[in-house]
């Protein structure tokens, strides 16, 4: 890697921080706050409480249920599952979805490396892997990055669900796992998923280009098909044949959200259309707010 990348490197991490710093504010518990371990103060039981947290000794006293609130664990291992195979080779707007989940990347092993967590990465690209092994710190966040745009770009179909297999051999401990992929995998990355989630809290990081979900009206369109080399021409004025293009592609993503859904985990969609830094501060307040309440 050269100087210059080294400096673009440096600028995206300079922006991430400042502009998170700037939209998120208050004690930090976490990426994805979660139940953790260290106990916390004793509250009324509401219905959904789960019985296993129950105070019998305030029970007993107050004669009304009472359970038991855990502090969300501040020292955690976070692992980053990042997907780049040839599928992602593609963008319309302001920039190739490559180009957006590495700075998902960037943003969530900032996030993810706050308050002393640890965070690693196994990254996918053309049937290649490489795992980074977990370090805390911003200098951890930021060899990890170098180490995520140093790989090789790869050739062929992905393989989202060894990927997910590789992550979870890697989490020895509890933790977080941060899927970051478009999900456009005929494997069945539902069940991985869904083994990653048995002990890690899963966030999965959907990226998506605006011409993926609708296409425009542009007359002929030659399309290359990134992991296999294939081309077909489509004609983009009929107004049925976008309507049949949209339809199929958002049951594409109904399936690709249920599957995520299935497995428990979070869910966040990323756009090159969209203001990505943005999205991923309202994602994290979100989580925040509903932490709070429960």
């Amino acid at each position: 890697m050269n100087a210059a990348d080294l400096r673009t490197l440096d600028r995206l991490q300079l922006l991430i921080t400042r502009r998170l710093d700037g939209l998120l504010h208050g004690d930090y518990l976490g990426l994805l706050p979660g139940p953790g371990s260290e106990p916390g103060e004793a509250r009324e039981y509401r219905p959904g409480d789960d019985v296993r947290h129950i105070d019998w000794p305030v029970t007993a006293r107050t004669t009304v249920p009472h359970v038991r609130t855990t502090v969300a664990d501040r020292e955690l291992e976070a692992w980053l599952a990042v997907d780049l195979s040839p599928s992602l080779d593609f963008g319309t707007v302001n920039m190739l979805k490559r180009d957006l989940a590495v700075n998902a990347v960037a943003a969530f092993s900032y996030l993810a490396g706050r308050g002393g967590n640890r965070v690693g990465a196994v990254v996918t690209e053309g049937g290649r892997s490489k795992a980074i092994p977990p370090r805390p710190g911003r200098a951890g966040s930021r060899s990890l990055l170098r180490a995520v745009t140093e790989l090789p770009r790869g050739t062929g179909p992905g393989n989202l669900p060894e990927l997910l297999d590789t992550t979870r051999r890697h989490t020895r401990r509890r933790g977080m796992a941060i899927v970051i992929s478009d999900f456009i995998d005929e494997g069945d990355w539902p069940r991985e998923l869904r083994r990653l989630s048995v002990r890690q809290q899963v966030l999965c990081v959907e990226v998506v280009d605006p011409a993926e979900l609708r296409l425009p009206d542009v007359g002929v369109l030659d399309l290359i098909d990134p992991e296999t080399g294939d081309h077909v021409e489509v004609q983009t004025a009929g107004a049925r044949f976008r309507a049949r293009y949209e339809a199929a592609a958002a049951e594409q993503r109904a399936r690709i959200a249920a599957g995520i859904r299935g497995a428990g985990a979070a869910h966040l969609r990323l756009s090159t259309g969209a203001d990505w830094l943005r999205d991923i501060a309202a994602f994290v307040a979100e989580r925040r707010h509903l932490a709070a309440y429960r």
